[in-house]
């Protein structure tokens, strides 16, 4: 779970919150997208960017309001 204040939502928090979940795919999905990259062609950063975006619709966010 990822805990947010409400009232902190400006894009240093959305930064941070990218940053974790390219962390998060990159640990888990690295090696993967790595080959998948050499193997289409593919900017490993901008999948990886891309793949970080779809991550943030797993997590569970509780808002502190």
């Amino acid at each position: 779970m990822v805990y947010l204040n409400y009232n902190n939502l400006d894009n240093e928090t959305q930064n941070r919150l990218l940053s974790m979940s390219k962390k998060d795919v990159e640990n888990r999905f690295g090696k993967q997208l790595k080959h998948y990259a050499r193997e289409h062609y593919v900017n490993y950063e901008s999948l990886l960017e891309e793949e970080a975006i779809r991550n943030l619709y797993n997590y569970t966010y509780v808002f502190n309001i």
